[in-house]
């Protein structure tokens, strides 16, 4: 599974817009706006793309806008309070690994595949992974090591005798 370029972009875009913040201060109106240019020049976007992305973000509360001369956006709160999830969301981004579509009876001519489960369950934790990693875990390069394995499940009776 992959995450689209949308979800992708916003999230690189963020975190230059973090980089960007005075790593000290409280007040996130302290902070210098960034303008789109700036982020779309440090992280080789597209402009055009970046303004529809931050429409969503400004939107979602993510990020605050500044008009004017040496304007630009600021993050609407602290790093540590905005998480990669949060972004990815914001931007409408379906964290989904399943092939069925939203609202549908299933995947399969309008039945659930046996595999359905297992995509729904890889997708979920995708997702929770990124509800719990920060824009300011990734400024800080504290993301590497995050993914732990699962806690090990009960015995499990042979797929023969589960069956009977």
């Amino acid at each position: 599974m992959r995450l689209s370029t949308r979800g992708r972009y916003a999230v690189m875009a963020m975190v230059e817009l973090a980089v960007r913040q005075q790593p000290n201060s409280t007040n996130m109106r302290d902070c210098r706006p960034v303008s789109l240019a700036e982020i779309a020049q440090a992280q080789l976007l597209s402009l055009a793309y970046l303004e529809q992305l931050f429409g969503h973000l400004r939107r979602a509360g993510l990020v605050a806008s500044a008009r004017g001369p040496g304007g630009g956006y600021r993050l609407a709160r602290p790093a540590a309070a905005i998480t990669v999830a949060d972004i990815v969301e914001a931007v409408d981004e379906p964290i989904r690994a399943t092939r069925c579509e939203e609202g549908s009876a299933g995947c399969l001519g309008g039945e659930r595949c046996l595999t359905h489960d297992l995509w729904s369950e890889l997708g979920e934790q995708i997702r929770l992974f990124l509800a719990h990693v920060t824009l300011a875990d990734v400024v800080r390069r504290q993301v590497q090591g995050r993914a732990v394995p699962p806690a090990p499940a009960e015995t499990a009776l042979p797929l023969t005798e589960a069956a009977q």
